[in-house]
This record gives structure tokens, sequence and C-alpha cells, in this order.
């Protein structure tokens, strides 16, 4: 089964696409504050909602960048939809290949529920901070482990325990790349069941309404097995949060392992 295919059905029901809530995403938006036309850059950003948003906040000039053309289509419909006339565009294409017209210049440069995009979130904190002008925001959105993950979840997920990190390493790792932790948006363990049961919604209408799918069988498997690895150990073991860092004007980043 084509992955993009899969994921874009798991998260039809979904406006955004990570175990978040609407209104931590609009106080993300309002705490931004950000001047008009600022230019922004959101790698993998699924349906383009937060883009959209800050579209239609600041009047941003912004780019989005998704290697689903599922993703892309929702995300350009909805922006003709909701602010036709913003500088915005979206493009498909695999979020590490992205480089800025000039490096240091962005306002916001954001990867949120993505890191495995450049290769985990140190390295994603690496990249973004270098497309960001001193004083610009970094955000980004990581798992981490809220408690030792059992050894059969891991086998489970094909994962080990360096996988993720915690909460307060995910906070403190922009410290030496220059990037002052500003706010943290924690999932809710509401924000997670609603992540999650929106999945095995979407998943259940599809195989209702598409009997006929050759790949239905696959689909319906591939959901059944997450459902159980997040009854049985996910729900308690894994957390997610969106981490909020600005660029130090005065300081420049060290090189950190």
């Amino acid at each position: 089964m084509d992955t993009w295919k899969f994921y874009d059905i798991i998260h039809r029901e979904h406006v955004v696409c990570n175990p978040t809530s609407n209104d931590k995403l609009a106080r993300l938006v309002g705490l931004l504050r950000l001047p008009r036309e600022a230019r922004v850059a959101d790698i993998a950003c699924g349906k383009g909602e937060f883009l959209i948003r800050l579209a239609e906040a600041y009047g941003i000039r912004g780019i989005g960048i998704d290697i689903s053309p599922f993703c892309i289509a929702d995300a350009q419909r909805q922006l003709q939809r909701r602010a036709p006339g913003a500088e915005v565009v979206f493009r498909q294409m695999n979020g590490s290949d992205f480089r800025p017209q000039e490096p240091h210049r962005l306002t916001v440069a954001a990867c949120i529920g993505a890191s495995w995009v450049f290769g985990g979130h140190a390295e994603t904190l690496d990249a973004l901070a270098g497309m960001v002008a001193p004083g610009g925001w970094v955000i980004v959105g990581e798992p981490y482990w809220r408690q030792r993950p059992a050894e059969e979840y891991l086998a489970a997920l094909g994962a080990g325990p360096d996988s993720f990190g915690s909460h307060v390493g995910n906070a403190q790792a922009g410290e030496p790349r220059g990037l002052e932790l500003v706010h943290t948006f924690v999932s809710s363990q509401d924000d997670w069941d609603n992540y999650e049961g929106l999945q095995w919604y979407a998943a259940a209408e599809y195989a209702r309404c598409h009997p006929d799918d050759p790949d239905l069988p696959e689909l319906v498997a591939r959901v059944a097995k997450d459902k159980a690895m997040y009854l049985r150990w996910g729900r308690d073991t894994l957390g997610w949060a969106m981490y909020v860092f600005r660029h130090r004007p005065s300081q420049h980043a060290t090189s950190a392992a």
C-alpha cells in the first residue's frame, strides 16, 4: 500500500496531523506576534494549517514543504478557500532537501512532528537554527518517553530506547545551539486520545465506504496493530510537545553533537 495513501486515509478527520489541539495551535499562533510579511518555512507542513493560520493572522510570506502529494493538495485547497491572496506556497518535496534562498533570513522555521526528516530532534534544531535570523523563532514538535518503554512495546514499534529522549532533554537541546526555550505546548491525554481515535474512525469509515479497495486488508491490519499498541503501551508511555525556541540575537550557536 502506498505510504502516503495510508496516511491520507487515517488523517482524513484531522485538522492538525499531530497529537495536539486546535486550541494549543491557536495559542501558538497568538504567541508569535509576527510582523506583517514575516518569512516563514514549515517543513513537513501536513495540511498546511499552521501556515494558513499565520497568513490569516499576520499576512506572512510562507512556504510549506511536504513529501505527501495528498497533504499538499489538501493544503492548497484550504489556502484557496481561506486566504486566497496570501503569499504562501506549498511544495511537494522531501523536507531535508529544502534550502531557503538565503540562510539566516527567516522569521520562523518550523518542523512540527516530523524530526525524522532531518534524522532526529538535535539534527532538526541544527537545520532550522541555520534558517532563521537572529531573534527568529524555531518551532518543533517532538515525542518523548513519559516512562521507560516496555521491551514488547519497543519490539512492536521497531524502535530502540534511544529513539526518543525525555521532555527535559527535548527542551534543553536548544541551549547549545543558541536557541532559548520560551514556551512548550505539552499534549494532554485527551489530545492523544483524540489524535489516535480519529485515525480509527477514519479507517473504519473508509473501510465501510470502499469495501472493494485492494489495499483494504493492509489498511485494516495496520490500524488494528497501531490501536492495540496505543491502548496497551503507548497511551501511558509516549508523550509529545511543541517546543518554541527563539534564536538569541547576540549569541552564535555552538556546534553540538
